[in-house]
């Protein structure tokens, strides 16, 4: 039987309506625990960093410092060094990698950090010690992951439940594990963590253009996107049920009374 971060698989691919959400990330939105840790000469790691908007705001956060972003697609990583370049931002590089087996020495960096990365690999406790061992001693390793079972919206559309429930079969039997907000934690000290921080922030879409954003990108991604595939040639779905899902997200988003939250658990680590 192959080691189980061999099975692990992004779920989610790299469609444009993947990549709407990602690239709508930044470090003030996604990152805010973590801010109060950097300051202007750090050496940081970004993993799976996508298309790096998110890389390239904590670079700016370190002028006198450099950031590593590693992603395990060549292909999004020419979306983030095009992201760098548009920004004029020369301490950042981008390389291709396995958060599993990271191609660096020990210590260094000294601070690592990963978002919505490791709820997508297989084995979390064994990444976790990986960037624990390219963290410089007493630096920062910072994980904040979605917990999709802690997610909420309203009006309570009934094929959203469904979506739910599809998203979370399909993701384990990806290899993943959508509810890795809460497991964070757990999974630090597993990885032989002793000071770790716990806290929990939101992402929450409400205003009309955030709602139609929102549902569009998703109504997109379950007929459109990697997901799609997975849902379908895994037999977790049909294409008429993912067209239903697609339809009750277009229906939600419609709603003037539409919200919805997302919770993220993150944990802030000293190596």
């Amino acid at each position: 039987m192959a080691p189980a971060h061999e099975t692990a698989v992004y779920t989610h691919g790299h469609h444009d309506s993947v990549l709407r959400s990602h690239r709508w990330r930044t470090a003030a939105n996604s990152a805010a625990y973590l801010l109060p840790r950097l300051s202007p000469g750090l050496r940081v790691l970004d993993l799976g960093c996508g298309p790096g908007t998110i890389t390239a705001d904590l670079a700016a956060l370190v002028p006198q410092g450099s950031v590593t972003g590693l992603d395990a697609s060549e292909g999004v990583l020419e979306q983030a060094r095009a992201e760098a370049a548009g920004r004029g931002l020369r301490n950042v590089t981008f390389e291709r990698g396995d958060v599993h087996a990271l191609p660096y020495p020990d210590g260094s960096f000294q601070v690592v950090h990963a978002h919505q990365t490791l709820q997508h690999v297989g084995d979390p406790a064994h990444a976790l010690r990986e960037m624990r061992r390219v963290c410089e001693p007493g630096g920062t390793v910072a994980v904040r992951d979605a917990d999709y079972g802690g997610m909420r919206w309203y009006p309570d559309v009934p094929g959203l439940v469904h979506w739910l429930d599809l998203y979370g079969r399909v993701a384990r039997a990806n290899g993943g594990a959508p509810d890795a907000g809460r497991r964070l934690h757990a999974w630090a000290r597993e990885a032989g963590f002793t000071d770790v921080a716990v806290s929990t922030s939101t992402w929450t879409y409400a205003t009309p253009g955030e709602r139609s954003w929102w549902s569009g990108l998703w109504a997109d991604r379950t007929v459109a996107s990697g997901y799609a595939d997975l849902a379908t040639g895994g037999g977790h779905a049909t294409a008429d049920e993912l067209s239903r899902i697609a339809d009750a997200w277009r229906a939600w988003g419609a709603s003037e009374d539409a919200w919805f939250t997302v919770v993220n658990g993150e944990i802030l680590c000293r190596a």
